[in-house]
């Protein structure tokens, strides 16, 4: 069957076009009509051939598709005169032409349409059904309204379950894109789950996700970033599975707040932006958190670090050493700081304090706090700078802030100085150097009204170890300096390398300065550790 289609763009180009279905409409060049603006999607509607009729069905786009001047999912027949709008452009059906002659011969080759339809229309026509018994699902569950705390994930999954199996028993059409129990697994992780996310999370060696849109998936392996396959049903139900994970937090996500920051059950990092901040549609980004806390020794048995800057790290935290871990965007900071925590002594009291909880200390005496942002009305905004106040009230040995992004960093510095040595945190630098330059900038930040060198007199009294992490090019991890901060001269902050990686001979190699730190206590520490040798050789993780 083919269309005779009008097509009229708002700049005011007109063209005739006679295609054959099923016909693709997107933004994509690989689509037969290829509509340009922002409210187009890649892939946006398709019409296709059900039965003796003509559909045309959106494929849960935030733009929509209008017929007729009303938004639908899915219209149809289509009939000569219907009028389809996507983005800025007016589809008016012409003609519809019957063309038996293919059907007919359709085993021969010379005769096919225009163009062999690609694996595209496959995954298209699966999204589609996937997004009908999506709907239908929902409806018979009415999850929205359904007490599903009163069910276990397990007990509402098999209702889901035979609920599914009735529907798709009931469909007249059983050629599915693929077997009838991946159908089902789809769209029940679709629907109760984190849809294509499921298998994803799953798989150990994948550190991170991100969803550029509905039909755009990467992953991080191995340092590397990679395409799948995986795709959800519609924007709609990509917008459905980020609401299912920032509800249960108490965080909300709309027009007027359209960026959130969320965690997953298991400890992993959510940051999710959508329209209209997120031009082309929603996304999401999961920072995976591994299922099996690293030690130190682990990670030297990945390249990270070697077997020495392990013992001096260990020994450092087991004698309250106060230390910042700093890196880039991914180069393990929460990691190493986990490892870190790891040695502290169980019967200290450790304080946590994340935007989003992230650390899993094994410690008994550990209380988390989690930052809060503002609800709709504007109040109940509770910082880190307030966590880290009220922490201090708490009677706690040790802080351990997730992260200094901000004012609070001039309270943790203060908790530093003021008995509870041992702190930890984080901070985003490229070099010890230029994480003392961020963390002036910081205290500036809080409105104190304190002079550059006051500033600096802060932070070198309370500091002791700055321990840079970076990432390589091939995506590998390591701790690429461990420097120490030995006081003030001239009013610069001094500091001193204590151990150093070399990436052009992939080692690691202590620069044969003993630390100041320990004091009196030095003779305590093997001076072996920080004589200067040839290095270790690093060994990248399979």
């Amino acid at each position: 069957m083919q269309l005779h289609l009008d097509l009229c763009f708002q700049n005011g180009h007109q063209e005739q076009r006679q295609l054959s279905v099923p016909i693709t409409i997107g933004k994509s060049s690989d689509n037969d009509v290829v509509i340009g603006g922002w409210r187009v999607m890649k892939e946006h509607a398709q019409i296709f051939l059900e039965g003796q009729a003509l559909y045309i069905e959106d494929f849960g786009t935030l733009g929509g598709t209008v017929v007729n001047q009303k938004r639908i999912s899915r219209y149809g027949p289509l009939k000569v005169g219907d009028e389809i709008i996507i983005g800025a452009c007016l589809i008016t059906v012409l003609r519809i032409v019957e063309t038996e002659v293919l059907t007919s011969v359709s085993n021969t080759p010379s005769v096919m349409p225009h163009r062999e339809v690609p694996d595209r229309h496959a995954q298209q026509k699966l999204r589609q059904l996937q997004s009908f018994l999506h709907q239908q699902l929902v409806q018979e569950l009415d999850l929205r309204r359904k007490d599903i705390e009163a069910l276990s994930d397990t007990q509402l999954r098999e209702q889901a379950r035979v609920h599914l199996l009735r529907i798709l028993t009931e469909q007249s059409e059983q050629s599915w894109p693929c077997s009838q129990e991946q159908l089902i697994n789809l769209v029940l992780n679709e629907a109760i789950g984190l849809g294509p996310l499921e298998p994803l999370l799953a798989e150990e060696d994948i550190t991170e996700i991100m969803v550029n849109g509905f039909d755009q998936i990467y992953v991080e392996r191995g340092g590397k970033c990679e395409w799948v396959s995986a795709s959800f049903s519609s924007e709609a139900a990509l917008l459905a599975i980020i609401e299912r994970i920032v509800s249960p937090l108490g965080r909300r996500i709309d027009d007027s707040s359209p960026m959130v920051d969320a965690r997953l059950k298991d400890g992993s990092r959510v940051n999710a932006v959508i329209a209209p901040v997120a031009i082309h549609g929603p996304c999401l980004t999961i920072r995976k958190f591994s299922r099996h806390r690293l030690d130190l020794a682990q990670l030297q048995q990945k390249g990270a670090l070697s077997a020495v800057m392990a013992q001096f790290l260990q020994y450092c935290v087991q004698h309250k050493k106060n230390m910042v871990v700093a890196g880039g965007t991914g180069s393990g900071k929460t990691t190493l700081l986990n490892s870190l925590s790891n040695y502290i002594p169980d019967h200290e009291r450790i304080i946590t304090i994340e935007d989003a909880a992230e650390l899993q200390l094994k410690q008994g005496n550990v209380v988390s706090l989690e930052a809060r942002p503002a609800n709709s009305e504007g109040k109940g905004l509770i910082t880190i700078r307030d966590l880290v106040r009220n922490a201090l009230r708490m009677r706690p040995d040790r802080i351990v802030v997730g992260e200094c992004r901000g004012a609070e960093a001039f309270d943790m510095l203060s908790a530093m100085n003021t008995g509870h040595e041992g702190s930890l945190t984080t901070l985003h630098a490229n070099s010890p150097r230029d994480a003392l330059a961020r963390l002036e900038t910081l205290i500036l930040m809080a409105g104190m009204d304190l002079p550059l060198h006051a500033v600096r007199e802060h932070i070198a009294s309370a500091l002791h170890l700055i321990i840079q992490q970076s990432r390589l090019q091939d995506g590998r991890r390591v701790i690429s300096r461990i420097s120490e901060i030995t006081g003030m001269e001239s009013g610069r902050i001094q500091m001193q390398d204590l151990f150093v990686f070399d990436p052009a001979r992939h080692t690691f190699y202590a620069t044969g300065v003993m630390p100041l730190c320990f004091g009196d206590m030095l003779n305590s520490v093997p001076a072996e550790w920080f004589m200067p040798t040839s290095g270790e050789c690093y060994v990248a993780s399979a």
